[in-house]
């Protein structure tokens, strides 16, 4: 077990946004948390990259390691886990490569982060076409590549992403999640959390459904596809 969540509990305000949720993520799978808007998919990843503490009584182990032990750049550095938050936050006035040199600044295997390089222009050769552009000048689509980009140099072993498919034109959707496949099979596991629940059960190999801070649902994402209530709350019927 990769990683593995028991309980999770979280607050804002006194007001509980996740009501002890579990779940887990084998090594090199690929599992998505779908929901509504404001259901708690982003508290949960937050919560796993340590940026939102947890309530007492939440248990969450990545490779057997306690994850609350962890500082957020630590949970990046010595786990391995990235994180491409919704709304990407790069650095505008830095080029894509400027980006994606800042991504690795705390690593010392600097081989292995040219070969990282490496990967992120083979699975979005776009990128390196525009390696000199300020990333302000992308396009939305190029823009979450970079996103997806930045989070792989910056660690490998897990990558978190938040609605990444998120304000983008389907082509462009479709382009992204190509090339996450291809980062997956290069060895990084997935989690992600969407609000197009068809395209995120297409995606993953499982799924996890998230209603007002509960695991209502969870199985195997073709289950999921074929669930009346699913189908009904999500998928439009």
């Amino acid at each position: 077990m990769l990683l593995s969540i028991e309980n999770l509990q979280v607050s804002y305000d006194r007001i509980r946004a996740l009501h002890g949720i579990s779940f887990e993520v084998d090594e090199g799978e690929i599992v998505c948390i779908i929901g509504a808007n404001g259901a708690g998919k982003s508290t949960t990843l937050r919560a796993i990259s340590r940026l939102m503490p947890v309530e007492p009584g939440s248990k969450m182990t990545f490779m057997g390691q306690d994850l609350t032990a962890f500082q957020p750049d630590k949970v990046v550095s010595q786990l391995g886990i990235s994180h491409v938050p919704e709304g990407r936050r790069l650095f505008g006035n830095l080029t894509v490569m400027e980006n994606l040199e800042l991504a690795a600044f705390a690593r010392k295997d600097r081989q292995a982060v040219e070969r990282d390089y490496k990967l992120v222009f083979k699975v979005f050769p776009r990128l390196e076409e525009r390696m000199k552009q300020a990333a302000e000048t992308l396009s939305g689509g190029e823009q979450q590549m970079l996103a997806v980009g930045r989070a792989l140099v910056s660690a490998r072993k897990m990558m978190l992403l938040d609605e990444p498919s998120m304000g983008l034109a389907p082509l462009l959707m479709g382009n992204v999640f190509d090339a996450l496949r291809e980062i997956n099979k290069e060895g990084t596991t997935i989690l992600l959390v969407e609000q197009n629940a068809r395209m995120a059960l297409k995606f993953a190999s499982r799924g996890y459904v998230l209603e007002n801070g509960n695991i209502v649902l969870e199985g195997r994402s073709e289950d999921l596809l074929a669930n009346p209530e699913v189908k009904k709350a999500y998928l439009g019927g």
